[in-house]
């Protein structure tokens, strides 16, 4: 029997997942909240796929359904793929709640920092009852984007991806269903080391901000990663990081440092994150944000950064770097980040010491 996958969220990666699904012969339904976004691939039935690798996927993914309507979207779906930017998951979980039956799975790509656990806490506040196992990835799987209405390119497939499901003990499942489709997926131990080890929390907001007066003046036209990480802003990076990686071991849990995570992802090394940076030769020619108004600071800042720095003020961890950076992101953008943000307190973990938390995602058991 074909496994019945849906994609939430055409966007740039869901198109290219949505395409890649059914050129592997599953059943896809793509779903985006605004049908006119949709309208060209309902019309051709499916969507064109084209690699930038040798021997990647490419051609006509003819899905099974295309919709609007949410409840049609995930009624018969074994796996629902989410992905949208990590702002959007509480409405998704809200929405869907009322249709989701047992036995489903719901991974999020990617999770950013406490997206299971907020996914989770929105379906039982709006009522959901029943047995759906939800899980993240630590990261996107594609470099992807879109090339037209009814048209996705893969730049990338990444080979390893750690993923976990909320609780852990469920992990093994998730990936022995989603391996069918992508054995790039590892285990990631669980939820909160998935979400702390989250490296678009630091790289991207405090890189954005830091360098804002540039971006407006040149609209982008810089290499970020290249002319933006000076040796100041590399040492705020480096706080940043250390402050992450505190509030893990504060929680049990031996982060990857962005040293670390550099030499790992891309074989680069130097002796400090400056030189390290600039030795990744991937980072030469990529242009910074066009304006403030992007997801580095919208979605990073709320969904990465206040969930890392929430936990560290809960369990006594110094996270005054971070708290700058959020502080400047809400002035930027005249809202109010702490409020709109995953706090402890919005995920209903303000009571729970670090053990009750630790049996919590690695059980799914709530002590007292």
């Amino acid at each position: 029997m074909t496994r019945k996958h849906t994609v939430i969220g055409a966007g740039h990666g869901g198109k290219a997942m949505a395409a890649h699904l059914a050129l592997m012969g599953f059943s896809v339904t793509l779903y985006n909240r605004t049908a006119s976004h949709i309208e060209v691939i309902k019309k051709r039935g499916g969507i064109e796929l084209d690699s930038q690798e040798e021997g990647g996927p490419h051609g006509f993914g003819k899905l099974a359904k295309v919709t609007s309507d949410i409840g049609e979207a995930v009624k018969h779906a074994e796996v629902i793929q989410v992905v949208l930017p990590s702002s959007a998951h509480a409405d998704i979980a809200a929405a869907a709640a009322p249709h989701l039956k047992d036995g489903q799975i719901v991974v999020l790509h990617p999770g950013r920092t406490c997206g299971a656990l907020e996914f989770a806490k929105v379906m039982r506040d709006n009522g959901c009852t029943a047995d759906v196992t939800v899980a993240e990835a630590e990261t996107f799987i594609y470099a992807s984007r879109s090339d037209g209405p009814a048209q996705a390119r893969i730049f990338r497939i990444k080979e390893a991806v750690p993923l976990a499901a909320l609780p852990a003990n469920r992990t093994e499942k998730v990936l022995e269903v989603i391996n069918e489709a992508y054995p790039q997926f590892i285990d990631g131990v669980d939820v909160l080391n998935t979400g702390l080890n989250n490296m678009g929390a630091i790289f991207h907001p405090a890189l954005t901000m830091l360098n804002m007066g540039w971006i407006e003046a040149t609209h982008g036209d810089y290499q970020f990663y290249i002319d933006g990480v000076t040796p100041s802003v590399a040492r705020m990076l480096e706080v940043l990081d250390r402050e992450r990686v505190t509030v893990a071991s504060s929680l049990g849990i031996r982060a990857r440092t962005a040293l670390e995570w550099l030499k790992l992802a891309y074989d680069t090394d130097g002796e400090d994150l400056h030189e390290a940076i600039h030795n990744q030769q991937g980072y030469y020619g990529i242009k910074a944000p066009p304006t403030l108004n992007h997801r580095y600071i919208f979605e990073d800042v709320p969904m990465s950064l206040v969930p890392i720095a929430s936990l560290g003020m809960r369990y006594g961890v110094s996270v005054r770097a971070m708290e700058s950076i959020i502080k400047i992101g809400s002035i930027i953008h005249r809202t109010d980040y702490w409020r709109r943000g995953r706090t402890v307190e919005k995920l209903g973990l303000e009571q729970w010491s670090v053990s009750e938390l630790t049996r919590f995602v690695q059980e799914g058991v709530v002590e007292g």
